[in-house]
């Protein structure tokens, strides 16, 4: 079994020895630990420190192109180079890499398909109170939208299975974070926690400038994400909200009809009609994003046996087999 342990840098030259100096070299049921350094058009000696300390794959953007692309990149290079499990850390030395052994554990045991690092951010001191809650709060939404039950789904610290990595498709130009978690989810892959701490903060983070940015780029990515999965959820409140609305006026106007109140009320009509009017809209979005659903899990089997055919051939772990998304999950 072989292990890629890939790092997304952007500008790391200084905290990125500590990283790398205390990854483990050797992991119980792995075979191999190989490290991948993605610099992301890094103006300092990233890409050059990391081969000065002995790592052979380094993959560089000629121009900054984001953390999720740098994930996907990283990721096609781990398989296209036998990786059977892949773990994400960061370059700012924010996790403590000896806690990698316990991260690929349930992975290497095939008891999950994808482990998340669980901060405990509520302990972490540098964290303000507000922090703190928006991190509790956007843990719940991503829970809500993927159906899983994850303490610390911002966390940057995973491992993931080839299976899983086979199946997951990044879209997104913000973080993977999110998204990965919402598609595993709905695509009823088997996700744990492990509880770990985290080292001191080195540096303020590059991939938002402030708390307020990175919590509308984030529900930007949830709402698109989940989107995908449940559009029916979405557009068929709001066809429901909108009937709902539409049809009050229309039951007021027929009621003062019948007792012959003066006044046409054409305003309550009108608005009726715009209410309801919306509802047909919904409905029909409805119906596009369906089948708009229908086409992209098509797509999404047929990428993945091309997947398989590139990087070879990724059964399912464990007992079971294959689940789709629109399968209900085992209880």
């Amino acid at each position: 079994m072989k292990l890629f342990v890939q790092i997304p840098c952007l500008n790391e030259e200084g905290t990125l020895p500590l990283v790398l100096d205390t990854i483990p070299r050797r992991i119980e049921g792995v075979d191999e630990v190989e490290i991948l350094v993605i610099d992301d058009g890094s103006t300092d000696r990233t890409a050059e420190v990391a081969r000065e300390r002995g790592v052979t794959h380094v993959i560089s953007h000629s121009r900054t192109m984001g953390l999720a692309r740098s994930f996907r990149d990283g990721v096609d290079y781990a398989l296209a180079h036998g990786a059977d499990i892949v773990v994400n850390t960061d370059g700012d030395n924010q996790y403590k890499q000896e806690y990698i052994g316990e991260l690929v554990a349930p992975l290497v045991r095939h008891e999950a398909d994808i482990a998340i690092a669980d901060r405990q951010t509520a302990q972490i001191e540098h964290f303000s109170w507000f922090k703190k809650r928006m991190q509790h709060l956007g843990s719940q939404v991503v829970n809500y939208a993927a159906g899983t039950a994850l303490p610390d789904a911002a966390s940057g610290f995973r491992a993931y299975s080839k299976y899983a990595l086979v199946r997951l498709n990044v879209v997104t130009q913000f973080s993977y974070c999110m998204e990965t978690i919402i598609q595993a989810g709905n695509k009823r892959l088997r996700i744990v926690s492990v509880p770990i701490r985290t080292n001191p903060k080195t540096r303020e983070s590059r991939l938002f400038s402030n708390i307020f940015q990175h919590m509308a780029k984030s529900a930007q990515a949830i709402t698109r994400s989940y989107l995908m999965f449940k559009p029916h959820v979405v557009l068929g409140s709001m066809a429901a909200a909108f009937g709902v609305i539409g049809l009050i006026p229309f039951l007021r106007f027929g009621v003062l009809w019948l007792m012959d109140a003066d006044g046409g009320h054409i305003q309550s009509l009108l608005f009726g009609t715009l209410m309801l009017v919306g509802a047909l809209l919904s409905i029909a979005l409805l119906v596009i994003a369906d089948l708009q659903r229908t086409n992209r899990v098509l797509l999404e089997e047929t990428l993945e046996r091309i997947k398989g055919i590139e990087y070879g051939r990724t059964d399912a772990p464990g007992p079971g087999g294959d689940r789709g998304e629109d399968e209900e999950p085992r209880p």
